[in-house]
């Protein structure tokens, strides 16, 4: 009875689903913060992010140049774990906006700029600082003219350096324009998932929620001398006649020694038909358009469907077809033929040899499914739309819990291949504690490296000493239990017996005209080809500051990617066995974990053609240290895949092999 209440409970909500998500006329939100409607003259608030410049690549507080603070002093933000991670430092702001109201407001004058605060100001402008506001949770969006092409970009500048002039010059005046879009109720089922709460908007509370609803936020900063004693008799937010931004340099606010500078803004309100779940249509838009990850997902198949024609000839011609021949036979034809055996079938007594550094190996693959488990998971969510732009950090944070919870994957694999090599369970807590400490505690030196570098450059990037110590109880009161709990695991599953005996005498391998581990390092060529498009736009999303959110195609990518890590491992361990080489453990691994080489190398190149601008051994050391641990975590997450497929694919050529 309690079973049939239960089942009919979770039709119940099944159907609850169904109905939300075809309901007519209901239009259905997922990825975002919660819908805020605001009545006519209501005062938002702006806030600021950390200043950031893709030339340093490393940020620093908003309020560490002299801006106009808020009335009420600096309030920060409460910050997830992955904003901590990323640098962001989100605070309070002293830019008031009251809806639908169109006003020009005074800020605040500052004292004479004294030499530090100059020749600070000047460096953010140089370096090409921008100012990272948001409204509503929306990003500022400004346009700039290059080339006769209109380029939109998030954040506006600190400040410019005209050409051929040798001063700098401050942004001090702000054209904001703010899109609205009326609500009246209409009717709009919403589930908000971001940082502001998630609901449902129900028929009764939307007839009080009329009002406006911002869908747009953008802002033409310039530069704009003001007459400091004027300005300085007037409080802040009290309102100036209308300010037009100077096209003559001697009209713009220089930065000089004892300078003081008037900040000032002009709001205009703009109705808008974007609707509320469309408003970050604008920042997702692709530069290159869908046309160029298509290419990049045909170049992939046909790359797959080569390897697949290989992989094919060798299961069903090669393989096939001697096996037929050689069970055919009567046991005195075997015998002989045993003696006249050449290729995989002479190394069937070595084939599953204790490979060098067996405990490496097993800790390597643990902690690859573990990093392979996050990044599926991980895609796959932000595909179905639940990892929200909208929800800054809520990737990265998403990324480190599951890979904390993905612990018990990892030991369980290391543990259960540590059985099938020696045959016994001896050592697994050991093997289990290496696991846990493996890849968590290469990031973790590199990151303090490059922590230490950060904190000399009082950048807000520096991680603080509490979140170390928050990320380490994370690990050793998460990851490190249920990795052990996993090993424990896999010490209780059934072992994986070898289908045929090893030799106690190893069998000597022929001489080859060329190094094994060319071929090796060839292999990992056709992963990255796969690759190497998507990995343009990711590095662009993570140093250029532009938005990634086409997860569909990375999610169709990264399926071609394991296919074709599978395939070239499985080829490449046969034409090892053909040539009488049996040991293939390591190279299995590394014939797809090369690509991670490549992946480092085009990370290299860049740096050197598109970071052009990025300027100063600490910002190429932050670089190249980040791109370290990306190649690593794609070496140890392919290797995986391929070393996994090349055991499967020779345990089951050897299971079919009668050999006394």
């Amino acid at each position: 009875m309690a079973g049939a209440l239960h089942s009919s409970r979770g039709l119940a909500l099944l159907l609850l689903v169904v109905l939300l998500l075809i309901a007519p006329g209901n239009a259905f939100y997922l990825p975002g913060s919660y819908m805020h409607t605001y009545s006519q003259g209501e005062d938002i608030w702006a806030k600021v992010n950390s200043l950031t410049s893709i030339e340093t690549e490393m940020p620093f507080s908003y309020y560490s140049l002299p801006y106009c603070r808020p009335p009420g002093g600096i309030k920060k933000s409460a910050e997830n774990l992955g904003e901590l991670l990323m640098g962001d430092q989100i605070d309070n702001s002293p830019y008031r906006f009251s809806v639908n109201v169109n006003e020009s407001l005074f800020l605040c004058t500052t004292k004479g700029l004294n030499e530090n605060d100059a020749k600070l100001l000047k460096q953010r402008a140089r370096d090409l600082y921008q100012v990272n506001m948001m409204l509503d949770n929306l990003p500022v969006m400004r346009f700039a003219e290059q080339n006769g092409v209109t380029v939109q970009w998030t954040g506006f500048p600190v400040g410019y350096t005209p050409a051929g002039s040798s001063d700098d010059y401050i942004i001090n005046h702000l054209k904001f324009k703010v899109l609205v879009h009326e609500y009246e109720g209409a009717s709009a089922e919403i589930i908000g998932t971001g940082e502001e709460g998630s609901a449902v908007v129900s028929e009764t509370d939307k007839k009080g929620m009329s009002g406006y609803q911002i869908v747009g936020f953008e802002v033409v900063p310039c530069s704009v001398k003001h007459d400091a004693e004027a300005f300085s008799k007037l409080n802040m937010h009290d309102k100036i006649d209308p300010v037009s931004c100077p096209m003559e340099l001697r009209k713009s606010q220089a930065i000089r020694q004892q300078e003081r500078i008037t900040f000032t803004y002009d709001v205009e309100f703009v109705k808008s038909d974007i609707r509320w779940p469309s408003r970050w249509d604008a920042y997702l838009k692709m530069e290159a358009g869908a046309n160029v990850h298509w290419f990049s997902i045909m170049n992939s198949l046909m790359v797959i469907l080569f390897l697949a024609g290989i992989v094919f000839i060798i299961f069903l011609r090669t393989v096939r077809r001697d096996l037929t021949r050689y069970e055919e036979l009567d046991k005195e034809a075997q015998a002989q033929m045993n003696e006249e055996l050449s290729g995989w079938k002479l190394v069937v007594g070595d084939v599953f040899r204790e490979p060098t550094c067996p405990k490496l190996l097993c800790i390597m693959i643990g902690d690859g499914v573990q990093i392979l488990g996050m990044a599926i998971v991980t895609i796959v969510f932000s595909t179905l739309g639940f990892m929200s732009p909208a929800s800054r950090g809520m990737l990265l944070t998403g990324m480190i819990i599951l890979y904390l919870f993905l612990g018990i994957a990892a030991g369980y694999v290391s543990v259960r291949l540590w059985r099938t090599i020696k045959g016994t369970s001896e050592g697994w807590r050991s093997l289990s504690w290496l696991t846990a400490c493996f890849f968590p505690g290469i990031m973790f030196i590199v990151l303090t490296i490059l922590n230490f570098i950060l904190w000399g450059s009082n950048s807000t990037g520096a991680l603080p000493i509490s979140l170390f110590f928050t990320l380490l109880a994370l690990w050793f009161c998460i990851s490190v239990p249920l990795t052990l709990a996993g090993g424990f695991l896999g010490t209780r599953a059934e072992q994986i017996e070898f289908p045929v005996r090893t030799n106690q005498i190893p069998r000597e391998i022929p001489a080859r005209k060329y190094p094994s581990w060319l071929l090796v390092l060839g292999a990992g060529t056709l992963p990255f080809g796969t690759l190497f498009i998507e990995l343009f736009f990711i590095l662009s999303s993570i140093w250029l500051g532009r938005f990634y959110y086409v997860f569909g195609f990375l999610l169709i990518v990264l399926l071609m990617l394991v296919v074709v890590c599978a395939e070239v491992s499985v080829v490449l361990t046969y034409m090892n066995l053909c040539v009488e080489d049996w040991r293939w453990w390591w190279k299995a691994f590394f014939a797809s974990g090369s690509v991670a080489l490549y992946v480092f190398l085009y990370s290299i190149n860049y740096l050197v053609f598109d970071l052009r601008s990025l300027s100063g051994p600490v910002s190429a050391m932050l670089y190249i240290g980040y791109s370290f641990l990306m190649a690593f975590a794609i070496m140890l997450a392919t290797g995986t895949i391929g070393f996994l497929t090349s055991i499967s694919f020779v345990h089951y050529l050897f299971a079919s092999v009668k050999i006394d």
